[in-house]
């Protein structure tokens, strides 16, 4: 619960003002309810559009199943549309450890946001006690298959976030070639719905994202983009974060087919400057979407909860 009203309005224009130039990374902002419509409006002043692809996407932190009905305090997809969010972060280890949620009901959120045209990002993640258990992979699946098969549907639609939930809010961050692991297995999964599942479907990571680590983090062929909790509450270094997405995903798209990055002759002309903004992810489904791996991830800026 961080940035709310004018904060977020003032930290939403700022993102879209610093992210103005970056093409090559999609940017979301996820600020709390009470925010979602101004800071849809503050975005489409800034950009014009308030989608990703040309400007910067907007998520809810949660959404109820239902279309209606007695849920009192709840909100449905087609109220967050009217909001101008096309995005909903669903199933954040949060909502599963103080609010009860289930994979069952993650599942639920899931196909209630696809079938309203709202993209969902969709967390999975291990607590510590189950990660020294040697239990990371089989939560993870377990979380994994309650919805999966919903996006055979609509291959590249949604997103996946895998959060360690020891990593969220504590400083520590998983070695890049353990989160590659977790990632790589949830890839494998998706195999099973589909190959094009697999290859379309961002898998994000979230836990203690910052500018010095995400670098590190994105290299990995599996991680697609981040997460980005407390980092996001701070425009600038923020910012960083999506400069070293985009940055990587121009090296991506001019490594040739079949080569390796280090394959790559350096023909001694300076990088241009790294910028930001991925897939399009957000409602616009007739938009041209390059493949996952020519493009380097989704940063979302999860304004409210300040700690991941």
């Amino acid at each position: 619960m961080n940035a709310g009203g004018s904060d977020a309005c003032a930290l939403a224009r700022a993102v879209a003002d610093r992210t103005r130039s970056y093409d090559l990374v999609d940017v979301v902002v996820a600020p709390p309810f009470t925010a979602l419509a101004a800071v849809a409006h503050e975005i489409y002043e800034a950009r014009g559009m308030v989608e990703v692809g040309g400007g910067v996407g907007v998520a809810a932190q949660n959404m109820h199943h239902a279309e209606s009905g007695a849920f009192t305090g709840e909100i449905s997809a087609a109220m967050l549309h009217d909001a101008g969010a096309t995005w909903v972060i669903i199933g954040h280890s949060e909502r599963r450890q103080l609010f009860g949620e289930t994979d069952e009901s993650v599942a639920k959120k899931t196909q209630a946001a696809m079938e309203a045209n709202i993209h969902p990002i969709v967390c999975v993640g291990e607590t510590l006690a189950e990660r020294e258990a040697g239990e990371t992979l089989a939560v993870v699946e377990r979380q994994t298959r309650a919805f999966m098969d919903l996006f055979g549907s609509r291959p590249g639609f949604a997103v996946i976030a895998y959060e360690p939930v020891w990593a969220i809010g504590t400083g520590k961050v998983a070695k890049p070639e353990d989160a590659q692991e977790v990632h790589n297995h949830i890839r494998e999964l998706l195999v099973e719905v589909s190959e094009e599942v697999a290859e379309a479907t961002r898998i994000l990571y979230g836990g203690s994202v910052k500018a010095d680590n995400a670098g590190g983090l994105l290299t990995e062929d599996d991680i697609d983009g981040a997460l980005v909790g407390g980092a996001s509450l701070d425009a600038e270094g923020f910012s960083r974060i999506i400069a070293a997405a985009n940055d990587i995903s121009k090296r991506q798209s001019e490594t040739p087919t079949g080569l390796d990055e280090d394959e790559v002759a350096d023909d001694g002309e300076p990088e241009p400057e790294a910028v930001a903004a991925p897939e399009v992810q957000a409602g616009t489904s007739d938009s041209v979407r390059p493949s996952r791996k020519s493009k380097k991830g989704i940063p979302v800026a999860n304004d409210s909860d300040g700690d991941g």
